[in-house]
């Protein structure tokens, strides 16, 4: 053998041989404990909110019953609401105490967690913070008396308050939102005075205590909550098996499985990494066995648990954020209005996913699961399908009444509807054998509470901290600068201003929750494109789209690695592959920027549905040309000709959809010519 091609072959070798290795596992563990450990160490790994101290005992108990409060507490605020900033204040002050109280200050080193145990520094910085925002609630009337003019107590706590912030957004969210937010802290003491930074930041509702909270302590919280007892009805599993009825059986079905299980989950969850590793647990190792490669297998989860942030009704709770930011000349914005714009570019999203799928299991000759081995589809909606009815009833009391109202009832209802069946019960009752007295059984019910919790306090920290990032923005002016720079430096015209906007939010979206991300990318993105008279509800989901879509794009795609450890893949590369399969969202955004006819502005019926029967089959042609098959494989002139079809068909309009039509029919016809010639040839 030649030496280059030795050397070639030693590097593929030293390279691969462990994900090779890696990828003849067929079960992410042996057994239900396996998994579940093997889970919860990839979580700790690359989710922040896993990574949680550990109480047993009485500990154990004094720290539930303290969540299972804080929940009731942020109920109690929405029915008996006090002064804004006293309930706000109140409400961070708590999440503040809680996080130092969950979280350690590092992760756990491997093996070695230890239990009921808080170093002394922990309980001085939840004292202090929760001093400083409880400070602030004994003492609201007086200091809105005196506004600007703080003591210097006040100047000293409210100092502290912000920085204990930052620490406790660190620790359970992570570093890069809490660099972004004191690199713009710095530029305000620049400014601005330190007395009057601490003031806006601190004991104003422009800060901290801003619009973020607002909408946390409003709305997210409840819908955390409304989430958390959704899980405990089984839910997740229920949508695993869903998805297996529907399209296990079908070619290379376990991957459809994932994209379909994971966009439903993602519903109602608000973190990607949390959804691939849920869901990955189960589908990753089914996409493995059926002949997957091990990067395409964690790609295939990542890119369709990040799509589940898009996904309406919940988005990752953002649309209830959109709700306050977004605003059309003329129009009410309403919850209903957002979700409804979502729906398109959601769906051809996960079509786009689901396709490239299909294609990849075409290519490459891959079956389904034996019909025998699934759940039947008719069968299971008798047995579990009323599990969809507390969604169907969060849906449709949120379009009809308030957001919170329709949190509520849906709770009561998943409640009510978890009865049903023994396994599924929420509340359970159970009868003594020997006296025949019955007992109520509420554990599923305080886990619920306590759990909403623990999910509250990542959402709450992260959304107190991009407060401090939008005040900073609206009382230094560099929202304007901001928009200079980018406008300047597009020269005035709107793809390269799109682009840069887009490179940003990808920058600033790294590892930042989906709720934090939206607000980021509201106060600092979104008026550019504004400023450029893209419409507000465009330039929203345009900036929201590509902050989300940095879970997957490397170097900081959290959820692509978190699916790589699972798949014992090659991250980097299961990286690029989530990105490749996750193409629609770097393309539709794009598109609903120069037509908002794509999220239903400004259009009418009849031009809503031919965009919708063109878009989708757009979405086919981008899909054949990455995948490079249709009926075979296709060469690249032809691979690029058919993405060229596709974006085509998906920007509206008449011309490009004659054209997207005649070149994706010509590339049709042309294969199917070549197989008749190849047939012809065979036989003679």
């Amino acid at each position: 053998m030649p030496k280059f091609e030795f050397e070639q072959d030693y590097k593929r070798t030293k390279e691969e041989i462990k994900n090779e290795a890696l990828a003849e596992k067929d079960d992410f563990g042996d057994t239900a404990e396996e998994i579940e450990k093997n889970v919860q160490a990839v979580m700790e790994k690359y989710d922040r909110e896993s990574n949680t101290r550990v109480y047993k005992g009485v500990s154990r108990r004094i720290v539930r019953v303290l969540f299972i409060l804080f929940s009731l507490y942020s109920v109690f605020l929405l029915f008996y609401p006090g002064e804004t900033r006293m309930e706000r204040a109140s409400f961070v002050g708590l999440i503040v105490f809680l996080v130092f109280l969950n979280f350690p200050a590092t992760r756990h080193k491997p093996g070695k967690k230890r239990i009921n145990y808080i170093p002394w520094y922990d309980v001085v910085l939840a004292v202090l913070g929760a001093v400083a925002y409880f400070y602030f609630v004994f003492n609201l009337q007086s200091i809105i008396n005196q506004g600007i003019k703080l003591t210097q107590v006040e100047i000293i706590l409210g100092l502290i308050g912000i920085l204990v912030t930052l620490e406790a957004c660190r620790r359970a969210v992570g570093l890069p939102i809490v660099i972004v937010a004191s690199a713009f802290v710095i530029y305000a003491l620049t400014q601005k005075s330190l007395r009057l930074n601490v003031y806006n930041l601190f004991y104003t509702t422009e800060g901290i205590l801003g619009t973020p909270i607002r909408a946390c302590l409003n709305f997210i919280v409840l819908f955390v909550i409304f989430g958390a007892f959704l899980e405990k009805t089984g839910i997740s599993q229920f949508f695993i098996e869903l998805a297996n009825s529907i399209a296990g059986a079908s070619c290379g079905g376990p991957a459809k499985v994932a994209v379909i299980s994971s966009g439903l989950c993602g519903m109602v969850s608000g973190s990607s990494v949390g959804n691939t590793v849920t869901t990955g647990s189960v589908t990753i190792p089914l996409m493995k066995k059926t002949g997957y490669r091990p990067e395409f297998a964690g790609a295939v989860e990542a890119a369709a648990s990040t799509g589940g942030q898009i996904m309406p009704p919940i988005m990752g709770a953002a649309a209830f954020l959109m709700v306050e930011y977004v605003r059309m000349p003329g129009v009410n914005v309403t919850y209903g209005y957002i979700a409804l714009r979502a729906i398109l570019p959601a769906a051809l999203y996960f079509t786009g996913i689901f396709i490239m799928v299909h294609l990849e299991a075409k290519k490459l000759g891959l079956r389904g699961v034996s019909r025998d081995q699934l759940p039947n589809f008719f069968k299971l909606m008798l047995h579990s399908g009323f599990l969809l009815l507390p969604l169907v009833v969060l849906v449709w009391l949120m379009i009809t009444r308030t957001m919170a109202f329709a949190a509520m009832v849906a709770t009561v209802v998943a409640i009510l509807v978890s009865m049903v069946h023994k396994e599924t019960r929420i509340i359970s009752f159970q009868r003594s054998e020997e006296n025949g007295h019955v007992s109520v059984d509420f554990s599923k019910f305080f886990d619920a509470l306590e759990n909403g919790a623990k999910s509250t306090l990542t959402v709450g920290i992260a959304c107190a901290v991009a407060g401090i990032i939008a005040c900073v923005i609206t009382t230094t002016g560099i929202g304007s600068a901001l928009i200079s720079l980018i406008v300047g430096a597009s020269g005035g015209k709107l793809l390269p201003a799109l682009f840069l906007t887009m490179i940003t939010c990808i920058i600033l979206g790294m590892g930042v929750p989906t709720t934090a991300n939206y607000v980021i990318m509201a106060t600092t993105c979104a008026p550019v494109l504004i400023h450029m008279d893209v419409p507000s509800i465009a330039a929203h989901m345009f900036v929201f789209y590509f902050g989300i879509v940095a879970d997957i794009t490397p170097p900081v795609a959290l959820a692509a690695y978190a699916g790589s450890a699972i798949a014992g893949s090659n991250p980097m590369k299961t990286g690029i592959n989530a990105t490749k399969l996750a193409i629609a969202a770097f393309i539709i955004p794009y598109i609903f920027v120069f037509n908002p006819a794509m999220v239903f502005v400004d259009t009418d019926l009849l031009t809503i549905i031919l965009l919708i029967i063109t878009s989708f089959v757009g979405m086919f042609g981008v899909s054949v040309g990455l995948e490079g098959y249709l009926r075979g494989k296709l060469n690249w002139p032809l691979r690029i000709l058919a993405i060229v079809g596709g974006l085509a068909l998906i920007k509206p309009g008449a011309i490009t959809d004659i054209a997207g039509v005649v070149i994706m029919a010509l590339i049709y016809v042309y294969q199917l010519l070549r197989e008749k010639s190849a047939a012809k040839k065979a036989e003679g």
